[in-house]
């Protein structure tokens, strides 16, 4: 527990007295958001407000995991030092990040808003995540277990195995899938990241949930523990320190970036969260319980293809006045802080539904298993 004091901790303060010092260097160097003509015209103020705030996000994130275990190891030997699961978290998040930095760098450079060719950018993102989901089948512990496995994963392993028709194809079939959360993740925290403070907040949730699910594994692993319902996953404990430092970070980076916004993520930001997103689903073997935790992404993400879908298939018509679902209602008259607010709500409920079906599915596997059980069935 001390050790997630001290990543979140450090999270937010490197990342609340970092994030003015990058302000101040993108704005000296003239790296300011450029923003679209057909979105509300509201936006037109923030234009040229600094981008690439990502960058203090993960670099705080990074700044902390490490500090932590620096100290963790001269503190307390006995605890170990950095775990592969979690480097392996860390390195989608960055990979990502890189790819929103080049994708932030060539909008800011042309002023315009066209960054990497779509092409490209799935290039770059495919082959971030295939790297990533050929290593988290390798690197096993003492147990035989690796960072993650090529079954399907509901609030753990389900018995739907990709290796069901031998294990090479299972392993293609297991990078196939991963890319796809990746692809997934990313794009939607893309597209939540469009008001002052919204994909920042929607993000602190989410990963505050991924950090209790990790903790609570951490305490009920198989190895450890005599119950029907154990975690088989590797250095839980070292996800929550990830995802404690994220927390941090988020929130010390949301004092810079609520309304009115002093600076913007950017992709950078929401390409690597949305990298961390994937990491956790995965490595926590939760792939499919993303679905409800990160429910706010998910239906931001669904408006868009919703009204993609009906404009093409209507010849014209629209679902929402603007897609995703944030500009709509901006365009409804409703205010930003408003929006952002209520939508951190939806995101909030989401979270707790997926905390309760986590821990539910724990009770029920159980059956009464510690004293007080039985009522809360």
């Amino acid at each position: 527990m001390i050790q997630l004091l001290m990543a979140s901790g450090l999270g937010l303060v490197f990342s609340i007295f970092g994030t003015p010092a990058l302000i101040k260097l993108l704005a000296r160097r003239g790296y300011g958001q450029y923003i679209r003509d057909d979105g509300p015209t509201s936006h037109q103020t923030k234009r040229g407000t600094p981008t690439m705030g990502g960058v203090a996000i993960l670099l705080s994130v990074v700044a902390a995991y490490l500090v932590t275990h620096v100290v963790s190891v001269l503190a307390w030997p006995e605890n170990g030092g950095m775990t592969i699961s979690g480097l392996l978290a860390l390195g989608l998040m960055l990979g990502m990040g890189l790819v929103g930095f080049l994708d932030d760098y060539k909008k800011i450079a042309k002023k315009q808003n066209l960054g990497l060719t779509a092409a490209g950018k799935m290039i770059l993102q495919g082959t971030i995540g295939v790297a990533f989901a050929v290593l988290v089948l390798f690197f096993p512990d003492e147990a035989g277990n690796t960072p993650a496995s090529t079954a399907i994963s509901w609030t753990r392993d389900t018995n739907v195995d990709l290796a069901f028709a031998g294990p090479i194809i299972g392993a293609i079939l297991f990078v196939i899938w991963v890319n796809l959360i990746a692809t997934g993740t990313t794009n939607a925290v893309n597209l939540t990241d469009g008001l002052d403070g919204l994909a920042t907040g929607a993000s602190i949730l989410v990963f505050s949930g991924y950090m209790l699910i990790a903790l609570w594994q951490s305490g009920h692993l198989c190895e450890n523990v005599d119950q029907a319902a154990c975690y088989e996953v590797r250095d839980p404990m070292d996800l929550a320190i990830v995802a404690a430092a994220l927390v941090g970070a988020l929130i010390g980076f949301l004092w810079w970036n609520t309304s009115p916004a002093k600076i913007f993520m950017g992709d950078t930001g929401s390409l690597g969260l949305g990298g961390a997103l994937a990491a956790f689903a995965v490595l926590s073997r939760t792939e499919l319980l993303l679905i409800v935790i990160a429910g706010l992404f998910v239906v931001i993400t669904l408006s868009v293809i919703m009204q993609v879908g009906y404009f093409k298939l209507s010849g014209g018509k629209r679902i929402f006045k603007m897609a995703p679902l944030q500009h709509h209602f901006e365009l409804k008259g409703w205010q930003e802080v408003t929006i952002v607010v209520r939508f951190w709500i939806i995101a909030g409920l989401f979270v707790a539904a997926a905390l309760g079906v986590f821990y539910g599915d724990w009770l029920i596997h159980n059956g009464g298993a510690f004293p007080g059980a039985e009522a809360l069935r």
